[in-house]
């Protein structure tokens, strides 16, 4: 089902129950859909579900919930104006019975993939009327019960009773569909009565009792109905085809060129053609002659030109018909067979009723020919022959469908608007292929900006979070204050580059050189650090600083700072860097980090934790990795191999006893 239905339950049962009632239906039936979308399919058992749950939550009847629902759909769609399409079909209800579905049809143009069911007025008096529903799925009865009540009273101002009186293969509370206990498809068939006041519509139909003066108008010949709708057929009660349009005929002959033209008169309606709608309507007498008011959608059943229908109709006896009485249709059969037979000749060895197979897939290639010509009416009874003539046209939307059927406009009925309605159509395609041309351009052109526009993100977001750490990043997005933290305990290293500029160079040499070199190295540490193990806060000069367990917290700080360092020594040392060294120092403890500035905003750690890491470095000897007493103490417990240094005096913190990191605990 679309979501404009699921749209509506979802706003009345809110409106009628309260927002609380609809969480708690979500959760029995485990719904993940916060809202939903109009154009979007969703599951159709879900709207049963929803009644059950429902239902349970308040105490009403599960029919109760689903005629609820249906009267809830009627109040919602005309957000969408479809109130007017309704109001349009006619004065009274029974005219809206009668349209139910044409509204189908039209809206299938909005929703493609709306599995509609089939209503048809079956019986009217001055009490009401009978309408027959067929529908693929089960467990919709009293929602479309509720539908006809609501469009009655608000469109109509008549209060409706409405009930069930037959029904077949309908499964309360459920949408799965019938169980096929047979071969053929099972269809869930409902026949309601509607109560209401319909003696004004009885009163006003027009030509229920014929005037007095058409008793005295002369009698039509049937022929007459034939040339002014040449693509009828007259019907008898065996459903067998007793007239014919002449437009009609000459199609079916054209369509089916290995076929009997005289076979079509006599032949039974359905093997002919195919009921496109109402669906799986059963076509016999006593059906159609109740649905006198419904519109029927026939297509032509055709065996299309392959080979075999051409050397049919090569073949074919015509039972002493003279070649000079067929009529245009039959003499082009012939001819387009004649035609065929000469430029496709037919091996011995090859059999001539094969379809061609195709190279690429191996598989057979289906006929090529005319397409389908799909005939659009109504029946009306004609007592003076007691048969039913089905009064149609083709559906033909532009000149292109026009020649792809065989046929021209001037086959057409001549009264009416069909060839009018044929050029508009092909016009109106002709602007409407235009106008899809340059939404498609359009839409690529949006397509790439979106692209660009994407790339551009996140190239942005990739320099925001080399700057400031992700998590902080979003926090600022969202416009926290909170750009301050402390942290309980970190371990913060700091690593400096040694003799980097050559005295041996003026200035500026000197300064590009160190330039190149701390591009190098500090490339060359980037690359080792690993997030969010660690995180690079700056380099400041020839200093490279970084923190473990800040911005993301990290019981295992000290050890992984002592990784970084012990993979960087070994990285440079086995590489020759002339006279540059480096040497790093380490210090854990508290720290209070933040984004400071908003030019260029940089993530900052401070604290004496800070101060002191950079003293331990400051303090150690090339090539060396020395740490804070605390440091050093931690990450031995667990394995690393460390050295005491001896006390050493640091500025402005005096003599500090520290350690030499030598391994890990692998080493």
């Amino acid at each position: 089902m679309y979501g404009m239905l699921y749209e509506s339950v979802q706003h009345y049962v809110q409106e009628e129950y309260g927002v609380d009632i609809w969480r708690k239906v979500c959760h029995i039936i485990d719904c993940k859909h916060n809202s939903f979308k109009t154009h979007q399919i969703y599951p159709d058992k879900l709207m049963p579900d929803i009644a059950e749950a429902l239902s349970a939550c308040t105490g009403e009847s599960f029919d109760f919930c689903m005629n609820f629902f249906g009267r809830c759909f009627v109040r919602f769609f005309s957000n969408f104006g479809y109130d007017k399409m309704i109001r349009s079909t006619g004065r009274y209800f029974c005219d809206f019975l009668q349209s139910i579905d044409n509204i189908h049809l039209i809206m299938r143009f909005t929703y493609p993939k709306m599995k509609s069911p089939s209503m048809q007025l079956t019986n009217m008096d001055d009490n009401g009327a009978v309408i027959l529903y067929r529908s693929s799925r089960t467990g919709m009865s009293k929602y479309l019960i509720g539908q006809m009540t609501e469009v009655a009273r608000e469109f109509y101002g008549l209060e409706i009773k409405a009930y069930v009186i037959e029904s077949q293969n309908d499964i309360s509370g459920g949408t799965a569909g019938p169980i096929k206990l047979t071969e053929g498809p099972l269809t869930v068939i409902v026949k309601y009565r509607l109560d209401f006041d319909n003696r004004e519509y009885m009163a006003k139909r027009v030509n229920t009792e014929a005037h007095p003066s058409q008793l005295k108008m002369p009698t039509v010949k049937l022929d007459v109905f034939l040339d002014l709708f040449p693509f009828t057929f007259v019907l008898n009660h065996d459903m067998k085809i007793t007239h014919a349009g002449e437009k009609i005929v000459e199609t079916w002959i054209m369509h089916n060129p290995g076929a009997n033209p005289k076979s079509f008169i006599g032949t039974h309606v359905m093997d002919l053609f195919q009921c496109r709608r109402p669906k799986d309507t059963t076509i016999d007498w006593d059906t159609l002659i109740q649905m006198r008011a419904v519109l029927f959608e026939f297509e032509l059943i055709r065996t299309g030109h392959n080979r075999a229908a051409y050397d049919a109709v090569l073949n074919m006896d015509f039972e002493n018909y003279d070649e000079m009485d067929l009529n245009e249709a039959q003499t082009m059969a012939l001819a387009k067979a004649h035609e065929f037979s000469e430029s496709h000749p037919v091996d011995d060895d090859e059999a001539a009723g094969e379809d061609e197979i195709d190279p690429a897939t191996g598989e057979r290639r289906s006929s090529q020919g005319l397409r389908s010509i799909l005939l659009k009416g109504q029946m009306f009874y004609i007592k003076d022959v007691d048969s039913l003539i089905f009064l149609c046209s083709p559906l033909i939307e532009n000149l292109d469908e026009l020649h792809g059927i065989g046929l021209y406009l001037n086959d057409l009925n001549p009264h009416g608007l069909s060839r009018e309605l044929v050029m508009a159509g092909w016009q109106h395609c002709s602007k409407l292929e235009i106008m899809f041309e340059k939404e498609e351009q359009r839409s690529d052109e949006l397509e790439k900006s979106l692209e660009l526009a994407d790339s551009w993100k996140r190239q942005g977001d990739e320099l925001l979070y080399s700057m400031i750490p992700r998590p902080i990043a979003e926090r600022m997005r969202l416009s926290q204050e909170q750009v301050c933290q402390s942290f309980e305990e970190v371990s913060v290293i700091f690593l400096e580059v040694m003799n980097v500029y050559d005295e041996g160079l003026n200035s500026i040499q000197g300064a590009m050189q160190a330039v190149n070199t701390l591009n190098k190295v500090f490339s060359a540490l980037d690359e080792e650090i690993i997030s969010p193990f660690v995180y690079k806060v700056e380099t400041v000069g020839m200093v490279y600083m970084a923190v473990s367990g800040a911005p993301d917290v990290n019981p295992l700080h000290a050890e992984h700072a002592c990784d970084l360092a012990l993979r960087v020594m070994k990285k440079f040392k086995a590489h020759d860097l002339g006279d540059v060294a480096i040497r790093v120092g380490i210090n854990s403890g508290p720290v209070v980090a933040g984004v400071v500035g908003q030019k260029v905003p940089r993530y900052c750690l401070f604290g004496d934790t800070v101060n002191t890491a950079s003293r331990m470095e400051s303090s150690s000897d090339p090539w060396k990795i020395q740490l804070s007493k605390y440091t050093g103490d931690k990450v031995r417990q667990v394995g690393y191999k460390v050295e005491s240094r001896g006390t050493v005096k640091v500025k402005g913190k005096g003599d500090m006893e520290t350690y030499w990191l030598l391994e890990g605990p692998e080493g």
